[in-house]
């Protein structure tokens, strides 16, 4: 009777533990390459994501946010994500499986046929774009394609002109060199784009 009772009051904190993050490892990535834009000017590029690492013997998986992609001198920011991460949940997973962002019908135009992009079309794709390849999987290089350039390089919104570049679609992937840094460490600082840049062109 003493040794079921005990059993029974071990249940609950078990549960307690299994449901604490604290097991979990977690990191900042980031990186900035030089690029060039659609209109041909030189700019950087900063691609970024977090993760949570948690051990082998752990029952919940490694989780990482979207990879975000922003490009120099522009307001225009993609968000790649994976099938777990995409909040379309269909048969291609939005714009397809492995770590994509889809174009937006009003600002892409598709770089194969010059036309504005149809819905779920692919604009940015981490390459190789394997079905199951996860942010989670990604280590410390990362090769990005472009399938698209943008309708406008500039729009008018509220009464300001905004530059809505963003990287060149290229055939060949861009290569970008990864850090993966502790979260909240002194080296979690992720590097800025210099806005002076902006105000020559």
């Amino acid at each position: 009777m003493i040794n079921t009772f005990r059993s029974l009051s071990v249940v609950p904190l078990l549960i307690v533990v299994l449901l604490l993050p604290g097991c979990a490892s977690y990191y900042s990535h980031f990186g900035v390459f030089p690029a060039t834009n659609s209109a041909g000017e030189p700019r950087e590029v900063r691609v970024s994501w977090r993760s949570a690492d948690y051990p082998d013997w752990w029952l919940a998986n490694d989780r990482a946010t979207a990879i975000t992609v922003e490009t120099q001198c522009s307001d225009r920011t993609w968000r790649l994500t994976d099938a777990g991460g995409r909040e379309e949940r269909s048969s291609s997973n939005g714009c397809g499986d492995g770590i994509r962002a889809c174009g937006d019908t009003a600002l892409d135009l598709d770089v194969r046929s010059g036309q504005p992009v149809e819905p779920g079309t692919v604009c940015l794709a981490v390459f190789p774009a394997q079905t199951s390849l996860a942010i989670t999987d990604l280590g410390r290089q990362v090769e990005l394609r472009v399938y698209c350039r943008p309708e406008r390089t500039q729009q008018e919104i509220d009464g300001e002109t905004v530059n809505m570049d963003y990287i060149r679609a290229s055939s060949v992937p861009y290569r970008v060199d990864i850090r993966k840094v502790p979260r909240g460490s002194l080296a979690d600082r992720m590097p800025d784009l210099d806005d002076s840049v902006c105000e020559q062109d």
